[in-house]
């Protein structure tokens, strides 16, 4: 009924662009962060300006993974190396911690101002889920999850949560690192071998192929399903109902 492999117990969730329609909330606050950055520096220096694409950029260096990651991964791209400052920089501070501040802050006027809107047909797969006496668990990079599940109305329909700020607790390494699906498993009571990833960011996927899990699912809201399937995606669905309707 859930479209999976027999000896699969459980399934982890990526939330941003799998459960809830917070992805493009996160790419349009990156551009608007990284822009800012760009465009200051460009007018320091003399540097021509070259803006954060939202597609492309978000895709191969932030979607999927930590926010300080996100912000080192992009700004290496452009051969900026910046200090990494404090968690306690001002949103703006030139330092990977002032620009992921600033994102984050983004993120959160949107969140506040516009609610959460969830993809109904993975919530309709998640309550399958639980019918079926699957274990679930949230994994995401977002140090927001917990926050977002509360406002989208669906935090009960998960047993564990690993998120950024588990992941910071922890020490644990971020997406495409195996690590958070692992931890995720592990607070079911699972084996890798007897989990399903869900995950619509290449780096996610990546991170579901490498922690050996029995089954990766990639969910393609961006056009990008070749993609997901070189980082190791076993199927790719643009929803999750679809797997409900696999024979």
């Amino acid at each position: 009924m859930l479209g999976l492999p027999d000896g699969v117990r459980g399934c982890l969730f990526d939330m941003d662009g799998v459960l809830t329609r917070t992805a493009t909330v996160h790419a349009a606050a990156w551009k608007k962060t990284f822009d800012r950055f760009l465009r200051e520096r460009a007018e320091r220096t003399g540097e021509p300006f070259t803006p954060f694409d939202p597609v492309a950029d978000y895709d191969r260096y932030v979607d999927g993974k930590r926010r300080l990651d996100g912000t080192r991964d992009f700004l290496a791209a452009r051969g900026i190396s910046l200090p990494e400052g404090t968690p306690g920089d001002p949103p703006g501070t030139p330092t990977v911690h002032g620009i992921s501040n600033r994102k984050n802050a983004l993120v959160r006027e949107v969140l506040e101002e516009q609610g959460v809107n969830l993809f109904e047909g993975s919530v309709r797969y998640v309550r399958a889920a639980r019918q079926a006496g699957m274990h679930r668990a949230v994994v995401s990079s977002s140090a927001n999850t917990e926050r977002i599940l509360a406002a989208a109305g669906i935090a009960d329909l998960f047993e564990a949560r690993i998120d950024g700020a588990v992941a910071q607790r922890r020490g644990l390494s971020g997406k495409p690192a195996p690590d958070m699906y692992l931890a995720g498993a592990d607070a079911l009571g699972l084996k890798p071998a007897e989990a399903a990833v869900f995950e619509d960011a290449l780096a996610g996927v990546q991170a579901g192929r490498a922690g050996g899990f029995a089954f990766v699912v990639g969910v393609d809201r961006a056009g990008q399903a070749d993609e997901l399937r070189e980082h190791g995606a076993d199927i790719v669905v643009t929803d999750l109902a679809e797997l409900l309707e696999r024979p």
